[in-house]
């Protein structure tokens, strides 16, 4: 299998590069298609299980909807009052975009429908929403209130965990019960959804200024972040060792990191402009 990754960054653009086919001492290479719609930074971008469709949201305070194959924009909602921060899909075939932004709400969008209105709003954080991931009928998001929300939509119901620290990244396992949380003490955790109990606590990284992303990965079997100091740090979810510690970046701070399941592959991207694509040793 080809695959490729997508990238949003301060230059206003989303890229999407074949690893395959770049080369570190060719700046540039592999670049497939250039994606330009944005008037600020791209700040994150979130894309359909076909690959079909993807999002992304930035500095511009607007959240755009692209054809990944033709490079055109679908939809371009305005809303939100401050940069949006977050994106994700939600509902059916990715039928519902999800945003969360620095103006401290969440906002639904109906991708099958014209109209350029949230279908609903959450205005539960009291401070920038730096973090959101859907699964299923649930949203959490993470803010820089130092609280972690779980929005349940069936049942109509907001759950908060006061996780105490600014947070930067959520996600939720891939089972449901659990969900990673980094946050500006340098800690990442992993929280228990029923109860709001730490089930295991990861360290060694540096993460006190920026908004420094973690992933989990290889099945969630592993956790995976950024650092300030431009290192990636890889741990064992369970017993929360590290596992290895990965120079990249130039020393500078590697902000972003991504895992795919169809691979056992990674990727991190820093502030140095770069993307790295790595690979977990047997």
């Amino acid at each position: 299998m080809n695959l490729k990754i997508l990238t949003g960054s301060s230059d206003r653009s989303v890229r999407l590069y074949n690893p395959a086919k770049a080369s570190p001492s060719s700046p540039g290479s592999g670049l497939v298609q250039r994606y330009l719609a944005h008037g600020y930074e791209v700040l994150d971008i979130s894309i359909t299980e076909d690959n079909a469709r993807f999002a992304s949201v930035g500095g511009d305070k607007q959240v755009f909807l692209w054809d990944v194959a033709t490079a055109r924009t679908l939809r371009r909602w305005a809303g939100h009052f401050g940069r949006v921060n977050c994106v994700d899909f939600g509902g059916e075939e990715g039928s519902v975009v999800v945003s969360g932004s620095f103006d401290a709400t969440v906002r639904l969008w109906d991708c099958k429908s014209q109209s350029t209105k949230p279908i609903q709003v959450f205005e539960d954080s009291k401070d920038s929403v730096s973090s959101l991931h859907v699964l299923g009928y649930e949203i959490v998001t993470g803010s820089v209130d130092g609280k972690m929300r779980l929005y349940d939509l069936r049942m109509g119901m907001m759950y908060a965990d006061t996780i105490g620290h600014p947070i930067t990244s959520v996600q939720q396992t891939s089972d449901g019960n659990a969900v990673l949380v980094s946050t500006l003490d340098s800690g990442i955790r992993l929280i228990d959804k029923s109860n709001g109990q730490m089930l295991q606590n990861y360290r060694g990284h540096s993460n006190e200024n920026y908004r420094i992303r973690s992933c989990l990965g290889l099945g969630d079997t592993v956790v995976i972040s950024g650092s300030e100091d431009g290192k990636v740090y890889v741990w064992n979810l369970l017993k929360g060792q590290v596992l290895g510690l990965l120079s990249a970046h130039g020393g500078k701070v590697a902000s972003a990191v991504t895992s795919t399941s169809a691979r056992k592959e990674f990727a991190s991207a820093g502030v140095d402009g770069s993307a790295v694509v790595w690979g977990f040793s047997p």
